[in-house]
């Protein structure tokens, strides 16, 4: 899978980043301030008026860079979804050989569909150990599929609707939604320029690092369960279904594959990564164990022929 290596979990909010643009604005405010003595001195000039309104517009958009994470998880978080799954692989007549839970993150592009990585709707996907099983014959297969969304007790079914052939990225389709309504996150109409504003959303350490933001009663009663369902369940119920974001910059785009340095972990496989106009430019799909600059994700170009192709089927 993409995230094989469990790394703690990160602040919810990007407080480091928030810092440095309160002082950026601070020192652009300054700058300002300065500029406009100055112009009242020399009233006539249209340089300064230029200098005025091209400080006024940086201002504003770091003000809209360091609201960004906190825009997102109160407009989309509803539509950003927990995934939990069990898959098997055997050989026909025998017991399963390989029976492994997995945990990963979704979000709402359409309705009754949700995108995430290919290594998540089908998770024996890029797995060395399943892959060799297969070579001899054995089949997979899920048991379940399941996801969790903020503010609603009970999981929606899901089932594979595009899967990428090339790529680690997927469309699901959920079933028994009922009166559940889910807003479609936007796609960005381009792709991002290195060096951009990105935050991710996501489940990560999935049940684990859900519990750790737990009050510490709850905390304390399901710390040592091994029921992974069961605690989501239960999590649901007391409405602490709740992705965290992460933030930081894009280091490099090439081709449909986004590099950046946003910290992740296990459990964040397939949540929306967006830039600072709140739209998504990407899914979060692994990262380089020991590089904090390599996290990786792939393109929301490369994910809307699947939807595409997800709406079709569902004619």
């Amino acid at each position: 899978m993409g995230f094989d290596r469990l790394k703690p979990e990160e602040e919810p909010v990007c407080v480091a980043w928030q810092r440095l643009v309160q002082a950026a604005l601070i020192f652009f405010l300054a700058i300002t301030i300065l500029v406009l003595a100055h112009y009242f001195l020399t009233p006539n000039s249209k340089a300064l008026q230029q200098q005025i309104r091209t400080l006024s517009e940086q201002v504003e958009q770091l003000k809209q860079e360091q609201a960004m994470p906190s825009v997102v998880l109160n407009r989309y978080r509803n539509s950003i979804c927990y995934i939990f799954g069990i898959y098997q692989v055997g050989f026909p007549g025998e017991k399963p050989v390989q029976r492994t839970r997995i945990s990963g993150t979704g979000f709402v592009v359409a309705d009754r569909l949700i995108a995430t990585n290919r290594h998540v709707a089908e998770p024996w996907y890029g797995d060395p150990d399943s892959d060799a099983l297969i070579e001899k014959g054995a089949t997979a297969r899920l048991e379940k599929m399941v996801a969790y969304f903020p503010g609603s007790e009970a999981p929606v079914n899901l089932t594979a609707a595009a899967l990428s052939p090339d790529g680690d990225l997927a469309v699901m389709r959920m079933s028994d939604v009922g009166t559940l309504k889910f807003r479609p996150l936007p796609l960005a109409s381009e792709k991002p320029n290195a060096g951009e504003l990105v935050a991710v959303v996501g489940y990560p350490m999935g049940v684990l690092g859900m519990m750790a933001k737990a009050p510490t009663p709850v905390y304390a009663r399901l710390a040592f369960r091994h029921d992974d369902q069961g605690t989501a369940t239960e999590l649901a119920a007391l409405s602490l279904i709740r992705p965290s974001a992460t933030c930081g910059h894009l280091g490099d785009v090439v081709g449909d594959k986004l590099i950046y340095d946003a910290p992740t972990a296990h459990g964040a496989s397939g949540g929306p990564v967006f830039n600072s106009q709140g739209q998504v430019v990407g899914v979060n799909a692994a990262y380089i164990d020991g590089f904090s600059g390599g996290t990786l994700g792939v393109s929301s170009q490369a994910l809307k022929p699947l939807i595409e192709q997800a709406q079709r089927k569902s004619f």
